[in-house]
This record gives structure tokens, sequence and C-alpha cells, in this order.
């Protein structure tokens, strides 16, 4: 594992003594690098019995997550309001901290940095992606990071959190409200980012999650007050928070759900991913995910001339500035033969 302070640079090594070992979330779904026979794969993704409706009868037994329901339909009302208070200054907003918190925050800052360790950064560049990605509406790095691992160790699998198995709308968003007490979240992070939880900045940004979104929030209230009174304080918060988290939130979600069903296939994988084109552009390079999903550790999710990968251009820029390095953009396999990255 890379980690990159000192007191927890020697993280990795300590894995074999966590829950769950490194390489349960960064193993390969890849079956053979032969390109499959039909390149693109329109079939509706295979159903676990019993039914769908049975299905999320049981996953909801536990509860309803209604806190984290209000949260995401507060913010989808919220953002109704948005087009009657257009400003191209909102706008402009609404498209910096899409990719700002899209792009650097969940994409690069979140995925591939702290749950592949696809590359390096110095701590403070680290914290700072930890705290943009957490800007983005999705979690905070603890949670997102746990849920995205245990997704991989158990991808299109019955365990999988968000798997088109289940049904499409499950994978999109329906996953997220089954409830879960503390003690359960908490063993969560425990077994899929043991790594992260040992860290004190990532632990303190769990709990700033709701409060950096209120500042940030009336930053841009003050911020468009002043610039031009309070039809600007209101555009510029409609704008840069409501209608760009829902934008940012179907974003990903779209990563985890269409993009298991629907695209073509440069690997054979034992999972569903597919390389979707339009997920691969709006979620800046997230969904070439067959590729992804073949190659976990792999800094660069476009492997095809035509695929374009915005992140991977923004870490080679880093590579080439000092801000970043061991940069994962090879293939490699494991002692056992199978490809990782």
């Amino acid at each position: 594992m890379s980690i990159v302070t000192d007191e927890n640079k020697d993280a990795g090594d300590d894995f074999e003594n966590d829950a769950v070992s490194q390489e349960d979330w960064n193993e390969s779904n890849l079956v053979t690098e032969t390109k499959p026979a039909k390149k693109t794969v329109t079939r509706k993704p295979r159903r676990i019995e019993p039914p769908i409706a049975e299905k999320l009868r049981d996953r909801y037994a536990a509860g309803f997550a209604w806190i984290i329901f209000g949260w995401i339909a507060g913010i989808h009302a919220v953002a109704l309001a948005a087009p009657f208070y257009f400003s191209w200054s909102g706008f402009a907003i609404f498209m910096v901290f899409y990719v700002l918190t899209g792009c650097v925050g969940i994409t690069l800052g979140f995925h591939r940095l702290l749950t592949h360790t696809s590359f390096q950064v110095h701590y403070p560049t680290r914290m700072l992606l930890a705290f943009i990605g957490g800007l983005a509406g999705e979690g905070s790095a603890l949670d997102w990071v746990a849920m995205h691992r245990k997704h991989h160790a158990h991808s299109d699998q019955e365990e999988d959190p968000h798997s088109p198995i289940h049904g499409g709308l499950w994978s999109h968003m329906l996953w997220l409200f089954p409830f879960r007490n503390a003690a359960e979240q908490r063993s969560i992070h425990e077994r899929w980012a043991p790594d992260l939880l040992k860290e004190r900045g990532m632990r303190f940004l769990n709990y700033a999650f709701i409060p950096s979104h209120l500042l940030l929030g009336a930053t841009m209230a003050i911020g468009g007050y002043m610039y031009g009174g309070s039809y600007y304080a209101i555009s510029w918060v409609l704008w840069g928070m409501f209608a760009r988290l829902v934008l940012v939130l179907h974003v990903t979600w779209f990563v985890n759900s269409a993009s298991h069903i629907w695209g073509y296939t440069n690997y054979e994988t034992t999972d569903q991913s597919k390389n979707l084109w339009w997920v691969g552009l709006t979620a800046f390079g997230e969904g070439w995910h067959n590729n992804h999903h073949a190659y976990p550790r792999m800094a660069n999710h476009g492997h095809k001339w035509w695929e374009f990968d915005l992140t991977y251009n923004i870490i080679r820029a880093m590579k080439l500035t000092g801000l970043a390095w061991n940069v994962v953009d090879y293939k490699k396999r494991s002692k056992d033969g199978s490809a990782i990255h």
C-alpha cells in the first residue's frame, strides 16, 4: 500500500494483519487479454433470484436511511429552482465545481489515489484532494473508498453493494438507502478502508462532511451578494451547489449502473463491466470501466487511442511538475499470474 505520510508509509505491510487484504479490492477481474468475440454487449445483466421486489424487501429489512434519502432528495428538489435564477457567472461556477469536485475530487482523489493507490502525492495534496472529493456530496473519503473497494472485491456478485444484477435502479441509487447504524458503518470502514481509518485527517473529514458543504454554500452566497446582490447570491448557490451536486451525483452513479449494463469490452472479465463512451466523457475517463476492472490499479483507464481519459492527463501533468510520482501506468502481473494494477 502506498501511503505518503511517514506514520502511514508502512501501512501496506500491515494489511496481512487486517481483516481484509489490499489484493481483495485491487484484484483484477481479467480472464484473458484476448479480445472478446463480440465487441458490443447490450444484453441485460443476469439477475439474481429471488425476484427484485423480494430482494429489495430483504435489503431494507434493517430500515430505511431517511437521512441519506433526505440529503439526496433535498438536493434534487432545490436544484429545480436553478433555471429561474440563471446567470452566466452562476453557470461558470457550476462548471468549475463540476470539474473540481467530480474530476479532481472523486475521480482523481477518491478513486485513483485513495482507493487504488495508482500514484502517490505529498500529504497536504492528499488531504486537499480528500477534502475536495467530500464536496461532491457522495460521502466522505472513508465512506466512498470503503464501498468502492467492496465493489471491486465482489464485482457483480451477491455481495456487490451496487450491481445491476439486483436491478438497474438499484445499481444507480437505491443501494444508498439501506439503513446502517454507526457500529455497522464503523465495521465497514475497518474492513475495507483500514489504511484511511488510521489517518487522523481522514477521520476529521468524515465528521466534517456536512459542515464543509455549509461552509462552501455560505461562501458562494456571500460572494454572489458582493458581486451583484441577492439575485446573484441565490444564483451562485443554486448553480454552484445544488445543480452541480445533482450532475456530479448522477455522473458517478452512471459509472456504477450504465457502465455495467451497456457498452463494449476490450477484455474478457469475470464481471459485467463495459466501456461506455458517454460515461467515459462525462465522468472524466471513468466510463472506460471494462478496462478499469481488468487493471484496477492502472492510472490510465483509456487503453485505446480514442478512449480519452482527462483524469489520467491531469495525473501526467502532476507527475511532470513533481506533484505526483510512482504512477502505475503500465501493466504488470501478480504472483499467481493474474493481471493486476
